[in-house]
């Protein structure tokens, strides 16, 4: 699979799993709990954007050209703070209402959303000496964990 296909597979099944994961909710009106959980998680993927530039946001996981690295706002404690927003707002539908399946749509979610890391890393990685020490002052996806 070429390069380019593998990241447009990876963006479809990111959004497969979010459309499955709301479909699945339905409905009926979400706890309150879980009402925050999707706005703090919107809300940091708001703050994200601003701290970013739209020349340098792509939904793929391939590097624009000419795009710089940003290592200020919420780039400067995780290097994929939008996968994170995704996590955040998604885990505040599977807490509305928990089943086996949604956990496993979510848990499928998260893999996709690490494998696109890893690839937008590993494009970083042959295009910037600066991203290697940016990698090791920054968590990949989860602030100060992980």
């Amino acid at each position: 699979m070429s390069s380019k296909s593998y990241s447009y597979a990876l963006v479809t099944l990111q959004f497969i799993f979010i459309a499955l994961l709301v479909i699945h909710h339905g409905l009926h009106t979400p706890s309150i709990f879980a009402c925050v959980i999707v706005f703090l998680g919107g809300g940091f993927g708001l703050y994200t954007l601003k701290c970013n530039t739209l020349s340098n946001f792509n939904i793929t996981p391939d590097i624009k050209a000419n795009a710089s690295l940003i290592t200020t706002g919420a780039y400067r404690y995780i290097r994929h703070p939008m996968y994170f927003s995704v996590l955040v707002m998604m885990l505040g539908v599977v807490v509305s209402k928990p089943t086996p399946l949604s956990l496993f749509i979510y848990v499928l979610l998260v893999v996709t959303l690490f494998l696109k890391a890893h690839k937008e890393e590993m494009l970083w990685m042959e295009q910037s000496g600066e991203y290697r020490n940016y990698k090791q002052k920054t968590k990949r996806i989860i602030p100060f964990i992980l």
